[in-house]
């Protein structure tokens, strides 16, 4: 077992040997992450680098580190969510030579010191789901700046920071915003979120969602999966917006838009997909109907005002069914509180079908080798993937499911190219 498990429950019998399983069965599903991961072994593009990872600890996971570890990396990795990590998948990665640092369940302090643990190694690339291990390297840890040379951002709050942190001129080396390419805005984001996020939903309540209100707050790419997949079962889907260009799209996309304030009367299952706080806040809990559903698939928990919640509850029932809370109100009103308030797609299920995550792995693990060849010419700042590295992942993709595609003919490149031809 690698050194540097804190706490650690995974090696109780037989635990590696069900991750193994578990990592082998996503394995099936990410022929791209797979097939980078081999090329890796040969070219051993990652030789003498170290790298800090703050990812959920999933089976998934595991392949992307197994693909960077094949390329010559070092690696220690913890949690980007105490709820989200499969114990038996972190015994298996020990088995690696991957110095696992996460435990299913933690406390906030644990939480917060398995990321320093894994900052232990002196990371030169960093890889973030969510920002937390950069603010701590920029906040807690600044005698190991120097070392690092670059690092990815897996999702969409993380990116927000890091911009800002940018903007005020604190970021101190280049982040590629792996959530940004359209493989994973347009797949991991949409596709990914929608069904993962109704899963969790479903497997805590086993509610029928077919007739029931079911209300969005955000239409970026996750909250659109989420629509489409909650209209799709045959649910009203109301949606909120802030941003005046994604109502109009949700209402043209035929979405009933309304505010919060209006919509919390009327909901039946809610759900917050915005990257923001304090989005569903007391006033909005004081209106909702009995046995109104709340789930966030944000990224943080902070989406829901969970503190308001506990305030206004007479009576709380822990664990009412796995993954569900029933706050009692004075009224005698009760509200669903799923997964704590945490990401319900990972802390209720399983996260993204690993056929998704292929890509978005897949496309870390192609930032990861290009900045270990560009980071030198590169700027502290938030950079896009290259467009070829996106490219790449949707052929390699294609092509893993015997789908073929047109390609231009000289004649339609040069009348790209050129400006002369009229009509």
């Amino acid at each position: 077992m690698a050194a540097g498990i804190e706490e650690s429950v995974h090696d109780h019998g037989g635990m590696a040997e069900a991750g193994e399983r578990r990592i082998g069965w996503a394995a099936r599903s990410m022929p791209v992450l797979e097939a980078i991961g081999a090329g890796f072994a040969q070219d051993r593009p990652l030789d003498g680098l170290r790298i800090a990872a703050c990812l959920h600890v999933t089976a998934e996971t595991a392949v992307v580190m197994g693909a960077l570890k094949a390329g010559g990396a070092e690696i220690a990795l913890a949690a980007s969510n105490p709820l989200s990590t499969q114990d038996d998948v972190a015994a298996a990665l020990s088995t690696y030579g991957i110095a696992v640092h996460a435990r299913a369940g933690v406390d906030r302090d644990t939480y917060y010191r398995h990321i320093h643990r894994a900052l232990d190694i002196a990371p030169n690339i960093v890889l973030d789901d969510g920002c937390d291990l950069v603010n701590i390297l920029h906040t807690e840890r600044v005698e190991l700046l120097d070392e690092v040379i670059g690092g990815c951002e897996e999702t969409t709050t993380g990116i927000i920071r890091l911009r800002q942190m940018a903007a005020e001129g604190a970021l101190r080396f280049p982040m590629v915003a792996v959530n940004d390419t359209r493989t994973k805005r347009m797949f991991d984001n949409r596709y990914g979120t929608g069904q993962s996020t109704l899963d969790g939903i479903m497997r805590a309540t086993n509610i029928l969602l077919a007739g029931r209100t079911v209300v969005v707050a955000g239409f970026g790419f996750c909250g659109r999966g989420v629509a489409e997949r909650a209209k799709g079962l045959g649910a009203r889907v109301v949606v909120t917006e802030i941003d005046p260009v994604k109502a109009l799209d949700a209402a043209l996309q035929g979405y009933d838009v309304q505010p919060m304030w209006r919509a919390a009367e009327i909901g039946d299952v809610f759900v917050t997909v915005t990257g923001n706080r304090d989005v569903i806040r007391a006033e909005h809990l004081a209106a909702m109907k009995d046995g109104a559903i709340l789930a966030n698939a944000g990224h943080f928990d902070v989406e829901i005002d969970v503190r308001a919640l506990e305030e206004m509850a007479q009576t709380v029932h822990f664990g009412i069914r796995p993954n569900t809370d029933e706050y009692v109100l004075e009224n005698g009103r009760r509200l669903l509180l799923l997964a704590e308030g945490r990401l319900v797609n990972l802390s209720a299920a399983e996260g993204h079908p690993a056929a998704v995550m292929d890509m978005s792995f897949s496309a870390q693990a192609l930032a990861v080798a290009w900045l270990a060849q560009e980071a030198v010419r590169l700027t502290p700042g938030v950079y896009d993937v290259p467009a070829e590295v996106d490219f790449q992942v949707a052929r390699l993709k294609l092509g893993a499911a015997g789908i073929t595609i047109d390609a231009l003919t000289s004649e339609q490149e040069d009348y790209l190219h050129s400006w002369r031809v009229g009509s």
